[in-house]
């Protein structure tokens, strides 16, 4: 069993559920140290008093707030222990809520509720009972870390487990975040929802952490002398490409079903690409008719032009013909 971080109660109306608090995630994380590069020697952080410039020890140092920019005030530990709070050592139920109105954004940190010895049992299984019946879920006020916490009790597999939660005020406000209004095409959103649903899984689990995955492997490679793995290679993309949203969304959609195993049997939904009412005549389609009769009439007037033109020649050398016979004669 990991280290307990809290021992306390769960208090819940009259009833008291010694707990201990333990810490629900573990961090599988790679930690890097700071070392001088030239000799591998670690580098660490001193803490030094800005006033006299001394290096100060762990014992030496408290808790300060500032008053003002010249005035600074000392609270010890022993005075955040004794503050007249009722939740400095229990976890005091205040209020039962519907789970699916707890904003996931304010949930932080996740613990488990360990029973605090054999007195907890029973009562423990009174509360992981109840809230295993109920669609509801516990809310709850705890002073952890030198500040009062709200925070949330629910069940999950046969343990009562409390998330961290923010204070209301704590949750910045996304409007200014949003983006603007735009139009969004019913067409567009069925393919949408068809990705979704194509993209649905039951089980999280075989998800991994492949950029640990990589790191550590090139720790491997650096502790023996190897070379180091080559990077893979990602298709890149242009910085401001203009993304067709339909192309992007169908093709998503086929990438979803091809990576499910699933066939395609020739009728698969497609969005057509969305056209202007009035589409430019560029010469293909419906644009050659109109071509035809334009070349055709220009073709009409060229001959008429041109036999009026030899007509008008032809008369021309007949009265010239005549005239000299008249002088002939």
């Amino acid at each position: 069993m990991p280290r307990p971080l809290w021992s306390g109660a769960i208090s819940f109306g009259l009833v008291t559920i010694p707990v201990k608090i333990v810490s629900a995630t573990e961090d599988h994380d790679v930690h890097f140290h700071r070392v001088h590069l030239t000799d591998m020697g670690r580098v660490r952080t001193r803490k030094v008093c800005e006033i006299d410039g001394e290096v100060v020890s762990q014992d030496e140092i408290g808790n300060g707030y500032e008053v003002s920019s010249d005035e600074t005030v000392a609270v010890t530990d022993e005075e955040l222990e004794q503050m007249p709070l009722p939740t400095a050592k229990a976890i005091e139920i205040v209020a039962f809520v519907d789970a699916g109105s707890i904003d996931p954004v304010r949930i932080s940190d996740s613990y488990y509720l360990a029973v605090g010895g054999q007195v907890a049992v029973k009562p423990y299984t009174l509360l992981r009972k109840a809230l295993e019946r109920s669609s509801k879920v516990a809310v709850a006020k705890f002073a952890w870390h030198s500040r009062e916490r709200l925070g949330l009790l629910r069940i999950r597999e046969g343990a009562i487990v409390l998330h961290s939660m923010k204070w209301p005020d704590e949750v910045r406000d996304p409007q200014e975040l949003a983006p603007k209004v735009v139009e969004v095409g019913e067409e567009e959103i069925e393919q949408a929802l068809q990705l979704a649903d194509r993209m649905t899984i039951e089980d999280l689990s075989g998800f991994r952490d492949e950029y640990r995955q990589a790191l550590e492997d090139i720790i491997a490679a650096q502790a023996d002398g190897k070379p180091l793995p080559s990077p893979a290679e990602d298709e890149e993309k242009k910085a401001g490409e203009v993304v067709d949203l339909m192309a992007a969304l169908n093709a998503s959609v086929k990438a979803a079903k091809e990576s499910r195993g699933e066939d395609h049997d020739g009728h698969d939904a497609t969005v057509h690409e969305m056209r202007p009412a009035k589409a430019k005549k560029t010469g293909g389609g419906r644009a050659a008719p109109a071509k035809k009769k334009a070349a055709s009439s220009k073709t009409t007037a060229a001959k008429k032009t041109s036999a009026s033109a030899s007509s008008g020649s032809k008369k021309s050398a007949g009265k010239k013909t005549a005239a000299k016979k008249r002088t002939a004669s």
